[in-house]
């Protein structure tokens, strides 16, 4: 079933699709029966690729997923904790990417939103003497887990490895959110994930049993747009974020499937 999610996904993202649709088109043209069909085909593909690489849509995509949690506020000048976090004894950092380029220290390695959320933890976790940080993140392809690398990261941004476990055997949010809700036994988490995953994510924590506090990291979107002129751009950072955006939308449809 993983497997089965992750090939499917990969196919509805918006570049993988409109490949698709092309390619189709233009093998379908070259026949006499399918060329009428294989023009519309390539228009649809065209279409679509302007469509998700538009600024407008891209945010409009984004910000309805980013927008649910606010953002954790600094603490207080003494230090204290924000009220939001009182009670947690585990900050979770969700696992995201990362490189395994030889030479490089694990900030690094990381991929932006991985290096957003580590960094997010971090200072949460500061404000918390007591908190445990959970990293978690399989391997692939014989290399280092991913929680090894977040574990790295944190380190080098000064926290005790004493104060940190790793779960590394979960494949995908639900795994993680099996895992790390067993680990805290009840007590409350500082959940910390990229802002247009929170929703899935927090659904998943709380359905497997977590007392979660969501803190949104990696923001992507914008509150709204400056000008009109900025919503006529089109570049691949939106279709970047459009991508985003259909990864975790499907995301949220599979799971409202399977609910009913």
């Amino acid at each position: 079933m993983f497997w089965l999610k992750k090939v499917i996904g990969f196919w509805l993202m918006p570049l993988p699709l409109c490949v698709a649709l092309l390619v189709a088109g233009l093998v379908l043209g070259r026949t006499a029966r399918g060329s009428k069909l294989g023009r519309r085909l390539v228009w649809a593909a065209a279409a679509l690729l302007v469509f998700f690489s538009n600024r407008y849509v891209s945010l409009h995509l984004l910000n309805p997923l980013e927008e649910r949690f606010p953002a954790i506020p600094e603490a207080s000048s003494h230090g204290s904790a924000p009220a939001a976090l009182s009670g947690c004894r585990f900050v979770a950092v969700l696992g995201s990417g990362n490189t395994d380029t030889p030479g490089f220290p694990a900030t690094s390695r990381l991929s932006p939103s991985g290096l957003a959320r580590i960094v997010e933890a971090v200072r949460i976790l500061g404000t918390l003497p007591g908190a445990r940080l959970i990293v978690s993140g399989p391997s692939e392809g014989g290399h280092p887990t991913h929680a090894s690398v977040l574990e790295q990261a944190a380190v080098s941004l000064g926290v005790d490895p004493r104060r940190i476990t790793r779960v590394e055997d979960a494949h995908d949010t639900e795994d993680e959110a099996g895992a790390i809700s067993r680990l805290a036994g009840g007590m409350r988490i500082a959940l910390v994930t990229s802002a247009s995953h929170m929703p899935r994510a927090s659904y998943l924590f709380r359905k497997a049993g977590a007392d979660i506090v969501p803190c949104p990291a990696a923001f992507e979107s914008e509150p709204e747009i400056k000008s009109a002129w900025d919503q006529l751009g089109f570049d691949c950072e939106s279709l970047e974020r459009s991508t985003l955006a259909a990864h975790e939308w499907i995301g949220l449809f599979w799971l409202e499937l399977r609910r009913a």
